[in-house]
């Protein structure tokens, strides 16, 4: 689903609603035939509809975030483009095209201007953190600032959006509806809205949730043609599935960025005079350089090993035919039917800083590949 796909969500359901025989599909114009008065839609599921135009059918246009008609412009049919998002309102035919008596468009120009301006009010009052306690209708996540760590309860406003990722997409604009009850204690949460004073609440336009796994595990099986590879979990010592999408980032640490890696976090006692060294202050001892929050882990930073979510990028790019039975690797995912873990961003190449110095014994540790959600 787009962002101009979650735009027309509310308006489909009230024009249903008002149209009870008729039906509403919303899609992307690829092609238009004036001649003939058709569109070719692609629809969200990436099916493509052809809509033809009923006798006295009405065109409409709103802007992006409208949820009825009250505001709408009348237009002609030329006046609709290429890359318009269009909500046909009318007779589905067994073939699943559609003969429409309304058309309500959005113009690719309103949908990209206003995502651009809500990417920047995203930045300017945007907080992100993961989240310690829900009750009486709030939520307080732990945000990281230049001070470290301070809480923040959340408040929905009267006409707050709310949606919650779910295990089948890993994009921050396919989070679906939700409500506030659904917010769980360890969640990760991502809030846009105004603060008070005082820095320690606010009243929040838009949350959304989301839970995310973090294991360490060695590859059992590769499968290239599903994707889907079979790894043991570390931890668990149990084997899980694990499906990868063309959404997945997958990175490898060259040999000796990992060497190096692990021979900066190893603890002192197992690097004497090495570079790993005591925390860098006093309010960073027992949780690393950057700590819970920080750059390091799901909201932040796990254990002082944030140089590893920091280095991921710089990593070189992998596909899965660059791995092998046996590999060790990090992934952090969202958790899909049957416990199917969906990954967001797996790391291979990481044996030496999961290895405890003089063992074979690996295990995660303090290491993360940081936050799960996407940017908005």
């Amino acid at each position: 689903m787009t962002g101009g796909a979650i735009l027309l969500l509310a308006l489909a359901a009230g024009l249903c609603a008002q149209q009870p025989a008729s039906q509403s599909t919303p899609g992307t114009v690829t092609k238009i035939d004036a001649a003939s008065s058709t569109l070719t839609l692609k629809t969200d599921a990436g099916q493509e509809v052809t809509v033809s135009m009923a006798p006295k059918a009405s065109f409409r246009r709103v802007a992006p975030g409208e949820t009825d008609l009250k505001n709408a412009t009348n237009i002609a049919v030329t006046e609709i483009a290429v890359g318009d998002r269009v909500l046909a309102v009318g007779t589905v035919a067994p073939d699943k095209s559609v003969t429409a008596r309304l058309v309500v468009v959005m113009s690719k120009a309103d949908i990209a201007n206003k995502q651009s301006n809500e990417m920047a009010d995203w930045t300017k009052r945007g907080v992100i953190g993961l989240v310690t306690s829900t009750a009486n209708g709030a939520i307080t996540i732990n945000v990281r600032g230049p001070a470290g760590n301070k809480p923040l309860a959340i408040t929905p406003s009267a006409d707050a959006v709310i949606r919650r990722y779910t295990g089948d997409s890993i994009k921050f604009q396919d989070a679906k509806p939700s409500t506030l009850a659904e917010v769980k204690v360890g969640d990760q949460v991502r809030a846009r809205g105004d603060k008070s004073e005082d820095g320690g609440k606010m009243t929040a336009d838009e949350i959304v949730s989301g839970s995310f796994k973090e294991i360490a595990a060695t590859i059992l099986s590769i499968d290239p043609v599903e994707k889907v590879l079979r790894v043991n979990d570390l931890a668990t010592k149990k084997p899980v599935i694990i499906r990868i999408d063309k959404d997945s980032n997958l990175r490898k640490l060259p040999p000796q960025m990992a060497q190096m890696l692990a021979a900066q976090n190893r603890p002192a006692e197992d690097n004497p005079g090495g570079r790993g060294g005591p925390p860098q202050s006093q309010a960073d001892a027992g949780r690393g350089r950057n700590g819970p929050g920080g750059p390091g882990g799901p909201g932040g930073g796990r254990g002082g090993r944030g140089d590893l979510a920091q280095l991921l990028e710089r990593s070189p790019a992998m596909t899965l035919a660059d791995l092998k039975n046996g590999d060790a690797i990090i992934l952090l995912s969202t958790v899909g039917a049957n416990d199917q873990l969906n990954v967001i961003t797996m790391l291979a190449g990481v044996e030496p800083i999961l290895t405890k110095p003089g063992t074979r014994e690996m295990a995660l540790g303090g290491w993360s590949l940081g936050g799960g959600m996407g940017e908005p």
